[in-house]
């Protein structure tokens, strides 16, 4: 794969920062002349998180902060993310209470399990279903949005979107990340009329670095949204609008309705949790697979002293490995939309069930294969499916004045979504995360697609408590079956080695995927590749992983936000045009 299209395919490169001005350009510390604020907010993107900081400034919760961050990403990433697409918010308070909002995207009432076979019960390619409004669901972020702002906002609805719309309406800076996501990109980025004229020059030439992107369409739907309030995204002109755009990209006769958009719900869900090594884990349950991966891999490894071990062990690798192996296994076979098929959740993040399987791991060698387990209350009959993978989505997270911790992440699925744009924003192409398999040998896939079901989720928003139940970590990531092993990698390297975020964020990225391992080139881990062949990993190799986790920390100088710090040389924004 050429690097461009690895860039693309993987979110392209990332950004953030922690301070910045709304028009594009960044400011120091010193340029700054708002007022300072308690807590902190990290995305990926500097414009973004200037809007969430401006929420904390004006006294505003964690909640409104992410809110507010999450819509100004939908003008500066449309690439990512946005009102288009859907998110799962976690958000941990200060006394220990976790709570989770579900806004994953809904597929019609009038889709089957052969939506994405074609006349022969094939498979359709990739291209063919994911540019197509059979790939469109109804997009749930305004309306998580609006359920977490009803429970735990501070500040007027109307004022989250105030940073936004000034970015739509007077333009922001094209930045070198979103100028490479458009190269190429054409086809998707460039698919409707709108999309040509706000990002494109001329033909398939993106606009220049520098450039002034101005969004009038997308302004004035914020500012409908801001003033008429969220209800109107899902009813009257607005909805039946949306609606019709998907429908006529539908080719076949079921197709997106407007009572489709009126009946979506996002919801309040049970958060998941784990205990490893006397931290509190949790995490998004389903339709989100992440944060049951994400404990399964780390109370597999409980067993073994990776803190001895040290973060340069190859065997410590190794063993992250093989529980990584275990956790997709399982993944595969058993998650989907709880509100559709019977999920174990409760067995399969039980410390007896995983302490049963991590004895599955060898410390010594590499596990041939291994099928998923059989936890309590499993279901006796079950197929593991398939889809295309793909990764256009982006993390937040927001910290209020009182150390209550919101970890968001948000998706359009690909990269530029579907391609489809209503109200000047990308529509989301999610529905190609369902398994385009209904069944295999007789039997029902979790995944497979029905009508007002929720597609399974890599996404994994997860908040960490301290042994004394304080708040510690919040933390996620983008990069679609990557996000668990970004995640969990990074919460290894705060716990078992006891490393800054920049430094657990900075380890290398090491991930399964089938009989391969994938390592980060250039790294000492890629080096060490003959020790892991020694160890059975006969197929090794080595790709330029992009990193796209973001995180908060608490420290005792306060709370800190991160990203990688691979990426700092790319992060200058370029002179306006």
């Amino acid at each position: 794969m050429k690097l461009r299209t690895l860039l693309i395919a993987t979110g392209s490169l990332f950004l953030a920062s922690c301070s910045s001005a709304y028009s594009g350009e960044v400011e120091t510390a010193s340029q700054a002349s708002q007022p300072a604020f308690a807590g902190t907010v990290a995305s990926a993107d500097p414009r973004a998180t200037a809007a969430g900081e401006e929420m904390l400034r004006r006294g505003g919760s964690a909640t409104d902060a992410a809110i507010a961050t999450m819509i100004a990403l939908t003008v500066v990433e449309p690439q990512s993310s946005g009102i288009g697409g859907g998110g799962f918010i976690v958000r941990g308070a200060p006394g220990g209470e976790v709570t989770s909002y579900d806004g994953r995207e809904t597929a019609p009432a009038a889709a089957s399990p052969d939506w994405f076979l074609d006349e022969d019960g094939k498979p359709l390619p990739s291209r063919e279903a994911v540019l197509s409004g059979l790939s469109i669901g109804v997009p749930g972020n305004i309306s998580v949005a609006q359920r977490a702002h009803g429970k735990h906002g501070k500040l007027p609805w109307a004022t989250l979107f105030e940073p936004a719309i000034k970015l739509a309406r007077d333009g922001f800076i094209l930045n070198p990340r979103l100028n490479a996501s458009l190269d190429g990109y054409a086809y998707r980025a460039g698919l409707t009329e709108g999309g040509k004229a706000t990002f494109y020059a001329e033909g398939e030439t993106p606009k220049a670095v520098g450039s002034r992107i101005l969004q009038p369409a997308l302004a004035g739907t914020l500012e409908m949204l801001a003033t008429m309030g969220p209800d109107h995204f899902y009813s009257g002109p607005f909805a039946s609008g949306l609606a019709d755009t998907i429908a006529a990209a539908t080719p076949r006769a079921e197709k997106m309705t407007m009572d489709d958009v009126i009946a979506y719900q996002s919801k309040e869900r049970d958060p998941v949790c784990g205990d490893y090594r006397g931290y509190k884990i949790c995490g998004m349950g389903p339709p989100s697979s992440g944060g049951l991966a994400i404990i399964a891999i780390l109370e597999q490894l409980e067993r073994f002293d990776l803190a001895a071990m040290g973060p340069r062990s190859v065997k410590a690798w190794h063993l992250f490995v093989e529980s990584q192996r275990l956790a997709y296994a399982d993944r595969a076979l058993y998650t989907g939309d709880a509100d559709f098929v019977d999920i174990p959740v409760d067995g399969l993040i039980s410390p007896a069930y995983l302490a049963a399987r991590s004895q599955l791991i060898d410390p010594d060698r590499r596990t041939a294969r291994f099928e998923a387990g059989k936890p309590p209350s499993a279901p006796q009959a079950r197929a593991v499916g398939e889809n295309y993978p793909d990764s256009g989505t982006t993390h937040l997270v927001a910290i209020g004045a009182d150390g209550t911790m919101v970890s968001y992440t948000s998706t359009i699925e690909g990269a530029f979504g579907s391609g489809y744009m209503f109200g000047g924003f990308y529509l989301n192409n999610e529905l190609t995360d369902f398994s385009f398999r209904p069944e295999r040998d007789g039997q029902p896939v979790a995944n497979r697609v029905q009508g007002g079901k929720r597609p399974r989720s890599s996404m994994a928003p997860t908040v960490v408590y301290d042994p004394d139940g304080k708040p510690l970590l919040a933390i996620g990531a983008a990069g679609g079956p990557t996000i668990p092993i970004q995640t969990a990698r990074s919460i290894i390297g705060v716990i078992d080695f006891g490393l800054s975020l920049e430094e657990a964020l900075a380890m290398p990225m090491i991930m399964a995927f089938g009989p391969r391992v994938i390592v980060e080139k250039d790294t000492w881990l890629a080096d060490a590749a003959p020790q892991l062949n020694a160890l059975g990993h006969e197929q090794v190799i080595t790709s330029a992983f992009l990193f796209r986790t973001n995180a908060a920390m608490r420290t005792q100088d306060g709370w800190t936000a991160a990203h990688d710090p691979r990426l700092i040389p790319l992060l200058q924004m370029p002179a306006e045009d």
